[in-house]
C-alpha cells in the first residue's frame, strides 16, 4: 500500500467490495460487464490550472488527478495539505507513483508506460478508491485526455493493459486456489523447510497436500506449492518434487 497507512484499511475494504467502476466521464463497464445510466459533470483542465490546487497559500482548493481524473481532496486536507503526509500528489498527476511509491520530483509522473498489465490493475484500484471516497472534479487534458475531453490512444492503450491484467489476475488466482503456496521457514541451525498443512498461502481447504516446486515457462525460479494429489503431479511437468523428500511427505527439508 505505499506506506499510505491511513488509505490502507479503506483499500482493502474497497477491494472485497462489488468492483463495478463508473470511469468518468464515459459509461464504463469493464469492471463490471454493465454500463452505467449515470453520466458526470465534466471540466477540463490542463496540467498549469491543476497545479493551482496544491493546498498552498492563496490555492485554490486542493484536487489530485489519477489517471487523467481529478478528484477534490479536501476532505483529506490532513493527508493531502501542506504539512500532510500526501502533499506531494497534490495538484498534479503522478499516478505512476501509487504503484512505484517513487515520490521523487521525476518519480511523481502521469506516464504509467512503464507498468505491467497487473500493475495497471492495481492501479485502476486506486482510481476506484478516490472515486469511492472524494468528489470527481473533471480531467486533465494531456496523457489521457483530449483537449475536447475524449480518451487519447495512450489512454485506450492502457486500458487495454487493463483488460489483459484482469484476465492475469483471473488466471493467477485460479492457480494460486489449485496450488495454494506453502509454509517455509529457515534457521541457521536447522536449516530450511517446507510444509503444507490445511491453510497455507492464504487458502483455506479441506486437504493438507504435499509440497512441490512449481515452475512457469520463461521464469527463472520456482515457488513452493502444496498439490492436492501426488500420482497427478507427476503428470505435470511444471511440478517437482524436493531433492530428499519422499513422494507424499507433507513436510520437507531443503537440501543445499
Amino acid at each position: 500500500c505505499l506506506g499510505f497507512d491511513i488509505l490502507c484499511s479503506a483499500l482493502v475494504a474497497m477491494l472485497s467490495a462489488s468492483l463495478a467502476v463508473l470511469f468518468f466521464p464515459r459509461q464504463w463497464s469493464l469492471y463490471s460487464g454493465s454500463k452505467s445510466t449515470q453520466e458526470l459533470p465534466r471540466r477540463l483542465l490542463n496540467s498549469q490550472e491543476l497545479s493551482l490546487y496544491d493546498g498552498e497559500v492563496g490555492s485554490k482548493g486542493i484536487y489530485l488527478a489519477i489517471l487523467g481524473q481529478v478528484f477534490d481532496v479536501h476532505n483529506g486536507i490532513k493527508h493531502y495539505g501542506p504539512g500532510g503526509a500526501y502533499h506531494f500528489m497534490a495538484g498534479k498527476d503522478a499516478s505512476l507513483a501509487f504503484i512505484t511509491g517513487d515520490f521523487t520530483e521525476s518519480g511523481l509522473t502521469d506516464d504509467v508506460s512503464s507498468l505491467s498489465p497487473l500493475q495497471v490493475v492495481a492501479l485502476f484500484d486506486w482510481l476506484l478508491f478516490y472515486q469511492r471516497t472524494y468528489q470527481t472534479v473533471g480531467l486533465v487534458i494531456g496523457r489521457f485526455y483530449s483537449k475536447s475531453g475524449t480518451p487519447t490512444k495512450f489512454l485506450l492503450h492502457v486500458e487495454s493493459l487493463l483488460a489483459k491484467g484482469q484476465q492475469l489476475k483471473a488466471k493467477t488466482e485460479g492457480e494460486m486456489l489449485r496450488f495454494p503456496a506453502c509454509n517455509s521457514e529457515w534457521s541457521s541451525a536447522r536449516g530450511g523447510r517446507v510444509w503444507c498443512s490445511t491453510k497455507s498461502g492464504g487458502v483455506e481447504r479441506s486437504w493438507t497436500g504435499v509440497p512441490r516446486k512449481l515452475f512457469h515457462a520463461g521464469a527463472s525460479g520456482s515457488r513452493c506449492v502444496c498439490v492436492e494429489d501426488p500420482s497427478a503431479a507427476k503428470e505435470n511437468p511444471n511440478l517437482q518434487e524436493y531433492d530428499g523428500c519422499s513422494t507424499h511427505a507433507v513436510s520437507c527439508s531443503l537440501v543445499e
